[in-house]
């Protein structure tokens, strides 16, 4: 790569409305990149990579090329590492790491700082956002061993304005959703951190691919296809992903139609599959779901992200702010996607 000089990106996080563990498998997602994220800004330091943090005690510096960024310290390095030796970077930068993501929300933080790297590490050249997006992801799953899927990276590079995204992992087409004047997003935080979450993930995902060794891509599987299965753990798994992908194009259409009520029906379907045959949920999470689906004003309302914990999305009437007081909230917009400069 030929870079000089001084470079900036900025990648948004994300909340995901709908389509939860189903990316992997190459299914619908409705994302939403926010209005908060990650910048890194510096110079351009040949053959070197040292960036320090605002949120982060012990700074990152890293010799190029790198090999395996799973050993690079401190860990939240390997992101950027990652990101690095994807593109087989010689060239880095000498700079620092800001962030308004909160720590810990579920709000996709690590794809927002591998997103931002690949732009500032990728400068000059020729790559659209879905190949950003692309190296994001193999940058995560080199840097933490778990088999993610696209959407995260995917959303936090192809963000726009005013819309989600219905995103098809099989694909990578993205069709922006409006997201009207009449509906707010909250993020809560449900109280409990997140437990054997990549462990699960991985898990799940391995039950997944043994679905589909049986019936073929969830993709395009239908329900009645699922009696071919006789694992009945590994049957349910399957039926959620399939009814899903499903959810994703109701909650689309519901969105387009201006029916928030018929949205939020799709969300509250989302959590109780996801609790139901996804086994992903927690009493916690399922409480305050609940308790959100009987707050006036919220139409809908789910766990987001890989469960066992974290946070829950809630769709709103836009005057509403639905977190209890004892639970940190966080009101998002619909943002653009990352950019260089």
């Amino acid at each position: 790569m030929n870079i000089s000089g001084t470079v900036r990106a900025w990648a948004p996080g994300r909340v995901n409305l709908i389509g939860e563990h189903t990316d992997y498998t190459g299914g619908l997602v409705l994302p939403m990149a926010i209005h908060l994220g990650t910048a890194i800004e510096g110079t351009v330091l040949d053959g070197r990579i040292r960036l320090v943090s605002d949120d982060q005690a012990e700074p990152l510096d890293v010799t190029l090329p790198i090999g395996d960024a799973s050993t690079i310290t401190p860990a939240w390095g390997r992101y950027v590492a990652g990101v690095a030796a994807d593109l087989g970077a010689e060239a880095g930068i000498d700079g620092r790491v800001s962030s308004d993501l909160p720590a810990g929300a579920g709000l996709s933080s690590s794809a927002a700082l591998e997103v931002a790297a690949a732009l500032v590490l990728g400068v000059g050249d020729d790559r659209g956002l879905v190949e950003v997006a692309q190296v994001a992801q193999r940058a995560e799953q080199a840097a933490t061993g778990v088999p993610c899927g696209i959407m995260d990276q995917l959303a936090s590079a192809c963000g726009r304005v005013g819309h989600a995204l219905r995103i098809d992992c099989s694909t990578l087409e993205i069709t922006p959703i409006e997201m009207g004047d009449d509906v707010r997003v909250v993020v809560i935080h449900s109280g409990q951190e997140r437990r054997l979450a990549d462990s699960a993930y991985a898990e799940r995902r391995a039950q997944c691919e043994a679905a589909e060794a049986i019936v073929g891509p969830l993709r395009s599987a239908t329900v009645p296809m699922l009696d071919a299965i006789a694992d009945p753990v590994v049957r349910r798994r399957a039926h959620h992903v399939i009814s899903e992908n499903a959810r994703v194009d109701e909650f689309a259409l519901a969105l387009a139609a201006g029916d928030a009520a018929a949205a939020g029906q799709a969300m509250l379907a989302s959590h109780r599959s996801l609790r139901d045959d996804f086994d992903v949920s927690t009493t916690v999470l399922d409480e305050l779901v609940e308790h959100l689906a009987a707050t006036d004003g919220v139409h809908g309302a789910r766990l987001t992200g890989a469960g066992f914990g974290g946070c829950v999305v809630a769709l709103c009437r836009p005057d509403v702010d639905p977190t209890p007081s004892s639970l940190r909230g966080w009101i998002v917009r619909p943002s653009r996607g990352a950019f260089v400069g």
